[in-house]
């Protein structure tokens, strides 16, 4: 059995677009009827959704039938210990909220990384990541396929911004609209003048770091402009968003009826 290819790595170091949809209800089902909608990659949030181990791992094992729609598993903080588990389960890219340095993005390449690169630790025969030893050479091979995105959300993101981008093993920086207008002093109003002009300045800093800059706009006509300004990975709604509009559309046709 072959090592999966990581696409949404390798659709980054290429320079594609990578249209995106937030899961964030925490559930196989729903996460496979979501993938059918031909999304290049979905996250499976588990920093505010609802998520643990083994609703990760429902998702992902549902996700497998739509190899189109590339699983990115949002941790819910940078501890090695998660990430281990997280890779164990057969994730091979990793968001990661509130990095703020680049010694601290350095320690998360490590802890993605088997040794020599790194200090992820050897459990891989138990797990799904090797497909229980059926990848025979998975401990070798691992780390060519790990993906690892960093989110940038707050001041201190901000200015160490060039530094972040320039840590090898890094695959993309993104960055977190609402928790960036909160640390800006604009809480719950990422749409701010103020706040458009910081953001689009972050995506040109990005971009000049040589990495693909990432981020997530419910708003039709802000996802549009942030892919016009080269964001490379995009997040275009959450499926709890879309269920409770839609709901609360239908529930408002009748009642006026």
């Amino acid at each position: 059995m072959e090592l999966p290819v990581n696409t949404f790595k390798r659709a980054l170091q290429e320079g594609r677009t990578q249209i995106g949809l937030w899961l964030a209800l925490a559930d196989g089902y729903c996460a496979e009827i979501c993938a059918g909608a031909g999304f290049d990659w979905v996250v499976l949030d588990g920093e505010h959704g609802p998520n643990d181990l083994h609703s990760l791992l429902s998702q992902l094992q549902a996700l497998a039938a739509y190899p189109e729609s590339h699983p990115v598993v949002r941790i819910p903080a940078g501890d090695p210990i998660v990430i281990k588990q997280v890779l164990e389960l057969g994730a091979q890219t990793l968001l990661v909220p509130m990095v703020e340095t680049a010694e601290q993005a350095a320690e998360l390449v490590r802890a993605t990384r088997y040794p020599p690169d790194g200090f992820r630790g050897l459990g891989s025969a138990i797990a799904r990541s090797s497909r229980w030893t059926r990848i025979s050479d998975y401990p070798k091979a691992a780390n060519r396929e790990i993906g690892l995105l960093v989110q940038i959300e707050t001041r201190p993101g901000l200015e160490n911004l060039e530094a972040i981008a320039a840590v090898e093993g890094v695959d993309g920086l993104f960055i977190g609209p609402d928790d960036l207008a909160a640390s800006l002093g604009h809480p719950g109003n990422p749409g701010h003048p103020d706040m458009q002009a910081v953001i689009e300045d972050t995506v040109g800093r990005i971009r000049a770091g040589g990495k693909p800059a990432g981020i997530i706009w419910g708003d039709e006509e802000r996802a549009r402009r942030h892919l016009e300004l080269g964001c490379q990975f995009v997040a275009v709604g959450a499926d709890s968003v879309l269920l409770a509009h839609a709901a609360d559309a239908l529930a408002a046709r009748f009642r006026k009826g």
